[in-house]
């Protein structure tokens, strides 16, 4: 006589372990293996380049420091020119230009100013921008066989 009761509440609770229960009101299930995004406070990584007009400036063609304030114009900080800030700092010694800004920054970015500045000044043609290490760039001549020929 009990029995017939018992059964009719073994088939309310659910016999596949995958049903879902229903959840309370404002709780939210977690996905395994999804973590939320956490906005680390950790320390802006640095950047050091360098631009080393040192054959040019020998020889009178260029201006360093005009290099040095196309560079703090130009440099483009969150999408504005002349918004430098203290994110990027540009300072010169004597015929080499440093360039410190914080982590969003590429090194092409520089290559790509110094030949905007080489072509405003009409010497792309004699001059070119190389990488002769990570961290730097270098103005140097375009080397020609008829130079080597002649001396």
């Amino acid at each position: 006589f009990g029995s017939s009761h018992l059964v009719g509440q073994l088939r309310a609770i659910p016999t596949d372990p995958c049903a879902r229960l229903p959840l309370p009101i404002g709780a939210t299930m977690a996905i395994k293996g999804l973590k939320k995004k956490v906005a680390s406070k950790t320390k802006k990584q640095t950047l050091k380049f360098t631009v080393d007009c040192q054959q040019p400036a020998d020889d009178n063609i260029i201006e360093p420091k005009d290099l040095e304030k196309f560079f703090a114009e130009k440099i483009k900080v969150e999408g504005k020119t002349g918004n430098l800030g203290d994110k990027v700092t540009v300072s010169r010694e004597k015929a080499k230009i440093h360039v410190t800004a914080e982590s969003p920054f590429s090194k092409r970015y520089l290559k790509y100013l110094s030949k905007k500045y080489l072509k405003k000044q009409q010497l792309r043609d004699f001059l070119r921008v190389i990488a002769p290490n990570k961290t730097s760039y270098e103005l140097r001549y375009f080397s020609t066989k008829d130079d080597n020929d002649e001396e």
